[in-house]
């Protein structure tokens, strides 16, 4: 069955280059960071919609992008910070306009009717009142509708990323394909990007613009040299510590500071990999945090995908947030296929 994608929330694409990937056409993606338009464009070649989500209609999808005999496919992976457990620092996060950000998908869905419904997030949104009114909301409006915390190891992904993906669907039951890869066979950091060259914290490769990460104090090079693979500051020498480690609740935080460790997935990346200081994102041999071109490969996206248009663009932290904030695009490739799969079932028994 021929199929058009529109990706809400899209960034620079990577639920959508996945989904392309996997064999979906992809019409459109729409998010309010206008510099992600020159990546999502270039690399998914399709339109990039520069707004805010408030102000789009559903008429405008339908009258634009689809036409009546496609599946039509909404996807929508809203900003995940507010749901995420790390956000606790927020008293009423449902006050933000990023919680209600589902609202507005949730719009979406309901003007424009789309035969397949897919959502990824933190799986604290599983959690929530808002996410029990989205799915209550499809389910009434005739989607069979699966969800499921989601082990990226499982599907070969080198990070231990762990995602709600929600499915819904108007033709039947749907569901995520099964599990790839069991434990033992996960694709480990080693694996991933030891073939990367090394570079020095705050140097680049020359070869590759994207291989470079930030500098480190003076106090944070003793720091990661004093840092074993999956230690803790506890290694350190007492002089090395920060006083809040020193405190009864600064022993929480464990992996702040921290090694990674060759043989197994690397942490979850977030949008501040490239901050030695902020979680266990310490090379597990060079002096130094991952590199944005490090951190890409363990979102899985591919060496050639075009992250900048030129070196100007090359900004640390807005590139880091690219790749931190995206969907692993290998995740989107099984989503995809679970779509395609589905599908394929459906037009079997029609």
């Amino acid at each position: 069955m021929n199929t058009s994608a529109i990706d809400i929330f899209c960034g620079i694409g990577g639920l959508s280059y996945g989904l392309k990937k996997a064999g979906i056409s992809v019409a459109a993606g729409l998010d309010i960071d206008k510099s992600c338009k020159y990546p999502y464009e270039k690399n998914v070649q399709a339109e990039f919609i520069s707004r805010d989500v408030s102000n789009l209609r559903g008429k405008e999808i339908i009258g634009r992008y689809w036409s009546t005999d496609v599946s039509k496919i909404l996807a929508g992976c809203a900003p995940c910070q507010p749901f995420s457990t790390h956000s606790n620092k927020i008293k009423d996060k449902t006050q933000t306009r990023r919680w209600r950000l589902i609202h507005e998908f949730k719009r979406l869905v309901r003007e424009t009717n789309p035969h397949i419904v897919t959502m990824e997030n933190v799986p604290n949104l599983a959690n929530q009142e808002i996410f029990e009114d989205f799915v209550a909301f499809l389910e009434l409006s005739e989607y069979y509708v699966t969800y499921s915390n989601v082990y990226c190891p499982d599907y070969g992904i080198p990070q231990k990323r762990r995602r709600l993906v929600l499915l819904a669907s108007k033709y039947g039951k749907i569901s995520l394909l099964h599990k790839t890869h069991s434990k033992g066979e996960y694709v480990t950091l080693r694996q991933a990007i030891k073939h990367l060259p090394p570079v020095e914290a705050g140097e680049e490769c020359k070869s590759d613009l994207l291989h470079r990460t930030s500098k480190l104090s003076p106090i944070n090079l003793q720091r990661i040299k004093a840092s074993k693979p999956n230690g803790t500051w506890l290694d350190w020498s007492e002089d090395l510590q920060l006083e809040c480690h020193k405190k009864e609740t600064g022993r929480t935080y464990n992996a702040v500071y921290g090694r990674m460790a060759w043989d197994e997935p690397s942490p979850t990346i977030t949008t501040q990999f490239y901050n030695y200081g902020t979680g266990r994102f310490g090379h597990p041999t060079q002096n130094r945090a991952l590199t944005m071109r490090e951190a890409a490969i363990l979102q899985t996206f591919p060496e050639d995908f075009v992250f900048y248009e030129s070196k100007k663009d090359i900004l640390l932290k807005r590139l880091s947030a690219y790749i931190g904030n995206a969907v692993p695009v290998k995740l989107a490739v099984v989503i995809g296929e679970s779509i395609l799969n589905h599908l394929e079932v459906h037009n079997d028994r029609s």
